[in-house]
């Protein structure tokens, strides 16, 4: 188009000028191109009879015909596939998530909801995202993801992304009031359906569950425990990272087991006594997987001839049931079990 406007341009121009030099005036110049070039049917403004000003008028007729015709032509041609495409996208988009089935269907796309989109895709997981806004559009697009954009409460847009077929919704959508009503909506499609509902306010949490919500998690909270946890408990943190990337989906808390950090006192009966010790011979299993000592030395994985010593902070892997007992040993009183930033 851009191209079409300045030929068309550059013709009127050399038209102007041309009768300009044949001794017209400017707005007879002018009017005689324009008459010319859109075929209005008009008279000549002034005889045209000798030979260079009838080459010059049938150069402006041809090269400003042409120049309309392919600057009228990219319009079109622009509308058509534009429309084209986002009709193709559209039918392409329907036709991948009818052939989904227990899929997660993501409501809301800002900073959770991609990140969580972006979780699944990297996993393979198959899940549709939905939200209102044009940019969650434009940056689901642009990583290949399956996208709605409408309301996630409206119950013909759920239909749309599968919800009678999908194994998990999660309502993360930064409004509770909006996961509440979303949460409803989904329940009463689908009685089966796993939902997962994002909270920012506790006391949202019990709407959220009675609206059928299965897991209310309260990001504000879980990020605040997140962080308390690593200054409190910066050790057990980083040992319980390491394994979590190493072991992938092993799930420990579903085993019943619990990471705890400890601090042996001076006067606790741990104090001088061998790690085989502990973990062999006492009433309960344990499995001391790292120390770190006074000096700031860790050793990971330490064997059960080593002795432990008053200071040392022990990272201990055991039943949740049992950990308490080994950290009221320790001599710091009531031990503290961490899984996951959250603490009890």
């Amino acid at each position: 188009m851009l191209g079409g406007l300045a030929l068309l341009s550059a013709v009127c121009g050399i038209g102007v000028l041309g009768y300009l030099l044949a001794g017209w005036g400017v707005q007879d110049s002018l009017y005689m191109v324009v008459i010319t070039i859109f075929g209005v049917g008009y008279g000549e403004i002034r005889p045209v009879t000798d030979w260079p000003l009838r080459a010059l008028t049938v150069f402006v007729i041809v090269a400003g015909y042409g120049a309309v015709i392919y600057t009228v032509g990219g319009f079109i041609q622009m509308v058509v596939d534009g429309q084209l495409n986002k009709a193709f996208g559209a039918r392409r988009m329907k036709k991948d998530i009818d052939a989904l089935s227990g899929h997660t269907i993501v409501c809301g796309f800002g900073r959770m909801g991609r990140s969580l989109a972006a979780e699944l895709h990297e996993a393979g997981h198959p899940f549709v995202a939905i939200d209102t806004g044009p940019e969650a559009a434009e940056h689901a697009e642009l990583h290949g993801m399956l996208f709605l954009n409408g309301d996630a409460s409206d119950e013909d847009l759920l239909q749309a992304a599968g919800i009678e077929r999908a194994s998990v919704l999660a309502a993360v959508i930064s409004d509770d009031a909006t996961n509440v009503f979303v949460t409803l909506t989904a329940r009463a499609m689908n009685r089966e359906l796993r939902i997962i509902a994002r909270g920012e306010n506790r006391r949202t949490e019990e709407k959220l569950r009675k609206c059928g919500a299965d897991v209310v998690v309260l990001a504000t909270e879980i990020g605040a425990s997140r962080i308390a946890h690593q200054i409190v408990r910066p050790t057990a943190e980083e040992m319980f990272e390491s394994i979590s990337e190493a072991s992938g989906d092993l799930d420990l808390r579903a085993m019943g087991l619990e990471f705890d950090e400890i601090e042996l006192q001076p006067n606790s009966p741990l104090a001088n006594r061998l790690i085989g010790e502990i973990e062999v011979r006492g009433a309960h299993a344990y499995l001391i997987v790292g120390i770190r000592s006074m000096d700031g030395a860790t050793t990971m994985h330490p064997s059960a001839d080593l002795r432990l010593a008053a200071g040392d902070r022990l990272i201990v892997l055991g039943y949740e049931d049992d950990l308490p007992e080994l950290a009221a040993k320790s001599g710091a009183g009531p031990g503290t079990i961490t899984y996951r930033g959250a603490t009890g």
